[in-house]
């Protein structure tokens, strides 16, 4: 509670200040903000404050519900072989989505590794060990995480 004290006291103090503003500056209080360390309660009230600037453009907080584009099957499939491509060991003329790592590539059980790593990277999320043993071509892996992800057709 004592932080939060200090948030409303500070947030107080930059109201005060900001009299000579022709719209109200609207500040929210939350809980992000009584969390953070003392020393930069500015910066944490510049990001919840509505303010209007010098230059008379108003500055307005913007909530992003979401990262990136929904996922699609062919998405999923282009970046798996995107990546399958740029890998240096992988030939690629030779691959397919049904080429096999280890007999039609020619990769080895740490290449393997490899790329289940790299597929992780990409999309964001760590695949166990169990798992992985099983994706053995690029089709499993595209299925694999369209299921992770829930893309359907």
């Amino acid at each position: 509670m004592a932080a939060a004290n200090l948030v409303r006291s500070a947030l107080n103090g930059l109201l005060r200040k900001s009299t000579t503003y022709k719209a109200p500056v609207v500040c929210r209080l939350s809980t992000v903000a009584v969390q953070q360390k003392y020393h930069v309660i500015k910066n944490i009230t510049s990001l919840y404050c509505n303010e209007r600037p010098q230059n008379g453009s108003l500055v307005a907080s913007v909530r992003k519900y979401s990262n990136a584009p929904p996922l699609t099957l062919e998405l999923v499939r282009s970046r798996v072989l995107l990546v399958l491509q740029l890998y240096d060991k992988i030939s690629p003329d030779k691959l397919t989505l049904e080429s096999h790592f280890i007999n039609d590539l020619g990769l080895d059980s740490l290449d393997h590794v490899e790329v289940i790593m790299a597929m992780e990277d990409e999309f964001g999320f760590e695949i166990p060990d169990g798992d992985a043993e099983r994706l053995v071509r690029p089709k499993d892996i595209v299925q694999y995480i369209a299921d992770k992800e829930d893309v359907y057709e």
